[in-house]
């Protein structure tokens, strides 16, 4: 199944049209039909999906056919360990990142080492 036809599927269960997770992701519905085409968008619009239908990026990009909630819901056990794993002052661009971010940072970190 494509990235597209995933995002379909899944959004057709939770009761939402093609156009209404493009207005709740903030994105025209244009630019959802593209990823027919393009195959899955990066960064925030990834993201974005992932939270908006409540399954992690890792099934919306077919690694998985498991639709787990995102890992904004799965909590680490110990928030302070997590962060204190990213040093005090992580910054990008000049500026430190929020705790938030940093949090943001870890789980594409896991996702990328496969943990």
């Amino acid at each position: 199944m494509t990235f597209y036809e995933r995002v379909y599927e899944t959004a057709k269960l939770r009761g939402l049209s093609i156009k209404k997770l493009a207005d709740k992701i903030g994105v025209s519905d244009a630019t959802i039909y593209t990823w027919k085409r393009t195959g899955a968008p990066t960064g925030k619009n990834l993201t974005a999906v992932s939270e908006a239908l409540g399954v992690s990026i890792d099934y919306l990009l077919g690694n998985t056919d498991d639709m787990h909630q995102s890992s904004n819901n799965e909590m680490p056990v110990d928030l302070d360990e997590v962060l204190s794993k990213l040093g005090p002052a992580v910054s990008f661009g000049g500026k430190e990142l929020t705790d938030d971010q940093k949090l943001k940072f870890y789980e594409m970190a896991k996702l990328m080492f496969g943990e």
